[in-house]
């Protein structure tokens, strides 16, 4: 298990999201990502979510 970092943006470059969470792999970290996203009301702004060694596993722009 790794920490992935989740962060989403507004246009003008504000912080709405930076937040760590457990996933397995890359796989179950996009899912994971996304379902934080949703359940936040933020999977249409801007957002990323990179692995522990620094990895892009989900982009929004």
């Amino acid at each position: 298990m790794g920490i992935y970092k989740l962060t989403a943006f507004e246009p003008t470059g504000e912080k709405l999201l930076d937040e760590g969470f457990e996933a397995a792999d890359d796989r179950e970290a996009k899912e994971k990502g996304t379902a934080i996203l949703s359940e936040k009301g933020l999977l249409n702004r801007t957002h990323r979510c990179s692995s522990p060694a620094g990895k892009l596993v989900l982009f929004h722009r």
